[in-house]
């Protein structure tokens, strides 16, 4: 048994408001794992943030972000429950970094439904062909894939991303935390994420024209 500390039993309570008690005895049942524990405490329904995820939230913003190269820009929706929790800092500063953390990571979609499921099965088929081509015993391949499966919904999926700013977060714990702390229940609705040239291709003729571009600075 993971020794159960002080420092751990307050992140606990830090991240998911519940009572000191519960935070506890959450950590004792997933034997020290934080991230274990935050979940059996959602299943509970003794985080705060497990207690306003049912409740509507139709308000909220659409705000943007463009990377300082102009290359990357991000328009993204996010909700709460009254327009004047929208309108304040914690909520600005929670859109603003989950914008950013779009722009560089470049997710699929805010949760694994958004995911295109035939996209993941193919993936899957690859997986587990790999692993039967390695020498992996047939009766563990599923649950070897299985977590791999699991990896790659960490890296494409927004709200399992580890956050850009504290890898010790994902964008769901970060937004558990503010729910905790204004109090209302707060959903990143969609977004949507340009690059510049994305789906294009350069033409022949636009390279060979740079070539010739750089022959003829040689030469004078």
């Amino acid at each position: 048994m993971s020794q159960i500390t002080t420092a751990l039993i307050k992140e606990l309570r830090d991240r998911t408001q519940a009572g000191m008690l519960d935070c506890k005895k959450a950590l004792k049942e997933c034997d020290a794992d934080i991230d274990k524990a935050i979940e059996y405490l959602r299943k509970k329904g003794l985080s705060a943030a497990a207690k306003k995820a049912g409740r509507a939230a139709t308000e909220g913003a659409v705000v943007s972000y463009i990377h300082p190269n102009f290359r990357v820009g991000v328009l993204l929706e996010v909700n709460c429950e009254t327009d004047f929790v929208a309108g304040t800092e914690d909520f600005k500063a929670f859109c603003g970094d989950v914008a950013m953390q779009i722009a560089a990571m470049s997710p699929q979609g805010v949760r694994r439904e958004d995911i295109d499921q035939a996209a993941v099965e193919a993936e899957r088929a690859i997986l587990r062909e790999k692993a039967l081509n390695d020498g992996k015993p047939e009766k563990i391949v599923d649950k070897i894939v299985d977590g791999q499966i699991n990896k790659y919904y960490s890296e494409h999926v927004l709200m399992e991303q580890k956050f850009v700013k504290e890898d010790k977060l994902t964008i769901e714990d970060l937004q558990k935390q503010l729910i905790a702390k204004i109090g209302e229940n707060v959903q990143i609705r969609r977004f949507v994420r340009y690059e510049l040239g994305d789906g294009l291709e350069k033409k022949a003729d636009d390279f060979a024209a740079e070539v010739a571009a750089q022959v003829q600075g040689s030469s004078n």
